[in-house]
């Protein structure tokens, strides 16, 4: 595979959110504001790119009964660098992500691409394909968190739009409206892209989670 199409996977063919339906629980947990998903992305994104890296170089050093364990150190090493980066210079979307910037290191998009990609690929594809995954979650999550920023408080990145001439949907920047905008956005771009979703849940990465969940339990 070459590395453009290594890279428009991620961001088009495959969107790990969009197409594959991974990364559920932070998409909708975080994407109340656009700005919101801009650091959740840009954060999974830095992980994405330093992990797949990393475990490229080591694939044949890790042995394959440790594999998995080695794998959420590394992404654990880089989670942990991004929060102290975020907390030394924009606190205000640290405190606003929370919980789920620790959360990155169980990640599925990241597990799933250190599984399926970055174990048997070169620093370089790994790179480019940490890249466009992590391009694609944060266009997802910016998308969704815009569209319930406009619809729920009447803003987009904080700056207001209709001078309380409309009154917000505050529902949108409730769970039902994340649901709610996440499957309009996805069926949308589904259908623009003449693509069915075939695959949903953690069945989006190719069984991957299945074998993960195998080798932390056995």
């Amino acid at each position: 595979m070459s590395l453009f199409k290594t890279f428009k996977n991620g961001i088009i063919d495959e969107n790990p959110t969009i197409k594959l339906v991974l990364g559920m629980c932070p998409t909708l947990a975080v994407t109340t504001s656009a700005i919101n998903g801009v650091g959740m992305g840009l954060s999974t994104t830095a992980v994405l790119i330093g992990s797949n890296v990393v475990i490229s170089l080591l694939r044949k050093l890790i042995p394959e009964k440790v594999r998995i364990p080695a794998f959420i150190t590394v992404i654990a090493g880089f989670v942990t660098i991004v929060q102290m980066l975020l907390k030394a210079y924009v606190p205000a979307i640290d405190k606003a992500l929370g919980i789920f910037i620790p959360l990155i290191v169980v990640n599925c998009i990241i597990l799933a691409r250190a599984e399926s990609f970055a174990s048997k690929n070169g620093p370089a594809a790994s790179a480019v394909d940490g890249i466009g995954m992590g391009l694609g979650f944060t266009i997802a999550l910016v998308a969704i968190g815009s569209v319930r920023e406009i619809l729920g408080n009447g803003s987009i990145f904080g700056i207001k739009l209709f001078a309380g001439a409309v009154s917000p949907a505050l529902v949108m920047i409730l769970p039902p409206g994340g649901f709610l905008v996440f499957g309009l956005i996805m069926g949308a771009v589904n259908k623009a892209t003449g693509k069915k979703i075939t695959m949903s849940g953690c069945a989006g990465c190719g069984g991957q989670c299945k074998k993960i969940s195998s080798g932390i339990g056995g």
